[in-house]
């Protein structure tokens, strides 16, 4: 919603007549970027970030039908109770459509909104939350972020042995990160380590869709499945 300063200058505007006229400095938000964060910066009303996810168990299906691709605003997804014990996220959009039904479950599409927006769900501190995502430095770094807002989530398969298992699928991390994530678990880190500094390979990633389906499957298998 426009702000109630930014309101009142856009009127004294309207009623002077005039067609050019800066906007006083005392209304504009200057912790906003002037690109990303145009309308927050200028008090204007900005379009409503969505957040996409599955409901994973059919049992507790939102949508009639098979399909529970659902994208709502965040606030409602806030505002949501689901009877479910685990959240799955992960940020490549064929894991997100792939991911195989599990009972008490839902899986998250990551990508297009940060985690602050997660963090406003108060019901997702009661769920176990596993997040997926690249093995590269930035997929570590991702992983550190999210565990600012939920310090309790575990990562799925961006781990050694998952990494060495796909040596012929990996990729090229053209700018790992060297700062340190001090949220990684010691394996987590010790794996980190390895890669910042090259010690398996010059920029070795391996990217999450890579990953076998069957590795996924076995890793789920600890969760009742459909």
């Amino acid at each position: 919603m426009i702000s109630v300063s930014a309101l009142v200058a856009v009127l004294q505007i309207l009623r002077s007549g005039s067609q050019w006229r800066l906007l006083p400095v005392d209304v504009i938000n200057r912790q906003a970027g002037v690109v990303n964060g145009f309308c927050s910066r200028y008090g204007f009303l900005d379009k409503p970030l969505r957040i996409r996810f599955r409901m994973l168990d059919p049992a507790q299906a939102m949508l009639p039908g098979r399909d529970q691709d659902i994208g709502i605003t965040h606030d409602s997804f806030a505002l949501q109770e689901p009877k479910i014990e685990r959240v799955f996220i992960t940020e490549n959009e064929i894991n997100f459509l792939a991911f195989p039904l599990i009972a008490d479950s839902m899986v998250i599409f990551g990508a297009g909104y940060g985690f602050d927006m997660l963090a406003q769900a108060d019901w997702l501190r009661r769920c176990s939350i596993h997040y997926w995502g690249d093995i590269d430095t930035h997929g570590f770094a991702i992983l550190d972020q999210l565990r600012a807002v939920f310090p309790h989530i575990e990562s799925l398969l961006t781990d050694r042995d998952t990494l060495m298992a796909h040596e012929a699928l990996w990729g090229r991390e053209m700018q790992p990160l060297r700062r340190e994530l001090p949220r990684l678990n010691s394996a987590e880190s010790a794996l980190y380590d390895e890669l910042r500094d090259n010690r398996i390979g010059a920029g070795v990633r391996l990217e999450q869709e890579r990953i076998g389906y069957r590795c996924l499957r076995a890793v789920l298998g600890k969760f009742d499945s459909y």
